[in-house]
């Protein structure tokens, strides 16, 4: 009884340590970490006063109501990347990736990591996606859409390398990091690839249509390989054919040939009978009847031969004498025409040469003669320009000297004019001597209009000229008419017609 007591007493005391020590004891996944907080603990590589323990993979004890133990995650976890960015040539795009990551194995991670999302382990891909957004478009914004498609690697290794301090003091490690996508909702990345495109279609094309002539020039070659083997066996065939029926032909005529052979030989024996009989025949008229008629047609035959040879020979001079004469009248005819032809040709380079210099002589005199002529008129032109100068210069100098030279040139036409005017007068009184002389033929000269406008007409000119004022000379008969006083010269006109 009392062994009894003892003994379940003991079984109930190592039951109750059992349950303490179970109570008491924690132990760490492979893929967890036991952050234990409730004491002062010192952690490797940790600064002092944190306040808990880090244990992995292995069981410590624990003081229940003066200790809690929470569990830390070391499992592998996700975060999709699904970013906006604009790219250094101003193109947006959107970049889809993964990154795969976790918390690290060592102590400081584990405690980092534990600070941190110890309480939100499920915000750590939220997080993440965050850190990596932001370093994502930095970079992006100073790659170009080709260099992020054809260098993902690099963009790959900028974004983490520049996401990794960031990471670490977070208490995490990148496992993997993947550029699954960029999209281009402007098409830009689709343009790229259009004549790339282009090309590989048109490859496509080039080699689906090769492929198809190799095909057609195969089947049309198999289709005449066929053809020929028909022909062949056809050719076979029909020979075999021929063979037979030339066989089943001699079989037939087997029998009608074998009595025409033997007919064949009666022939021929009848003809050999008659073959001798007809060669005695022939023997007797050769010596009765050919041997002297042959000497008759040899003796004729013979001299026919000569009259015909005697023929040929006149006739082959007669067409030898022909022909040299017509060889002759057509080397004649072509010499004459020869010389015709080139006494046309001469006549027309002639006529060609003679024309042509009668054109450049009629050229040149036409030429010559509007030389001439445009130099003669340069010439007066240039004559009357210079007098038209001197005069206007003389008149200029001295107007009055010029009027004088020109009044003395024309001054017979001028008295002239005025000798008209007493051509009708009988009877003529002279008053006042000397001077009453000279108002008459100041008078005269006024009422003589011929020599009067003359000279009034060549100072005009001498005056448009000149551009000189009017004077005495160039007035008019009313401005230079003297005016009567006593003692003048009154010329009385006779009548012409005394009745009336």
């Amino acid at each position: 009884m009392f062994f009894g007591i003892v003994g379940g007493g003991v079984a109930a005391a190592v039951i109750l340590v059992v349950i303490l020590f179970k109570l008491c004891w924690r132990v760490a996944e492979p893929n967890e970490a036991l952050i234990i907080s409730g004491s002062r603990h010192r952690t490797e590589g940790v600064a002092d006063g944190l306040g808990f323990r880090v244990v992995t993979g292995r069981g410590t004890l624990v003081t229940p109501g003066v200790q809690v133990v929470r569990k830390l995650s070391l499992d592998l976890n996700e975060a999709d990347l699904d970013v906006e960015c604009v790219t250094s040539q101003g193109i947006p795009v959107q970049v889809k990736g993964v990154v795969i990551f976790k918390v690290g194995d060592d102590q400081v991670s584990i405690a980092n990591a534990a600070r941190r999302f110890l309480d939100q382990q499920k915000m750590m891909g939220h997080r993440v996606h965050n850190v990596f957004a932001g370093h994502l478009r930095s970079i992006v914004g100073g790659l170009t859409v080709e260099e992020m498609i054809r260098d993902r690697e690099r963009l790959t290794g900028e974004t983490r390398a520049a996401s990794g301090s960031e990471m670490e003091k977070l208490g995490l490690i990148i496992d993997s990091l993947q550029i699954q996508e960029i999209l281009d909702p402007t098409g830009y990345i689709k343009n790229l690839a259009a004549p790339h495109a282009a090309a590989v279609q048109r490859d496509a094309r080039i080699a689906a249509a090769a492929a198809d002539r190799e095909a057609t020039e195969a089947e049309q070659e198999a289709f005449a390989r066929k053809a020929q083997a028909t022909r062949n066996s056809g050719i076979q065939q029909a020979g075999y054919q021929a063979e037979m029926d030339t066989a089943a032909a001699r079989a037939l005529q087997a029998g009608p040939l074998a009595q025409a052979a033997s007919r064949q030989e009666v022939v021929v024996q009848e003809t050999k009978v008659a073959e001798l009989e007809a060669h005695r025949k022939e023997q007797q008229l050769q010596v009765e009847v050919r041997k002297p008629a042959d000497a008759r047609a040899y003796e004729t035959r013979t001299k026919a031969e000569a009259d015909r040879d005697a023929r040929i020979s006149a006739a082959e001079a007669q067409a030898r004498e022909t022909e040299l004469k017509a060889v002759a009248e057509a080397n004649r005819v072509k010499i004459a025409a020869l010389a015709e032809a080139e006494a046309t040709k001469a006549r027309g380079l002639a006529s060609a040469d003679a024309t042509r210099a009668t054109g450049q002589a009629e050229a040149a005199a036409a030429e010559a003669k509007g030389l001439a002529a445009a130099a003669a008129a340069q010439a007066l032109g240039l004559a009357e320009a210079e007098a038209i100068k001197a005069r206007a210069a003389a008149l200029a100098e001295n107007q009055e000297a010029v009027v004088a030279q020109q009044l003395a040139e024309n001054w017979p036409e001028i008295v002239r004019a005025g000798a008209e005017a007493f051509g009708n007068v009988e009877h003529m009184v002279l008053l006042n001597g000397a001077e009453g002389m000279g108002e008459m033929f100041a008078k005269a000269l006024t009422m003589g209009g011929t020599g009067l406008g003359l000279a009034r007409q060549l100072l005009s000119s001498m005056n448009s000229a000149g551009d000189t004022p009017v004077s005495a000379e160039t007035a008019t008969p009313a401005e230079t008419a003297p005016r009567r006083t006593a003692g003048q010269v009154i010329p009385v006109q006779a009548d012409p017609d005394p009745a009336s």
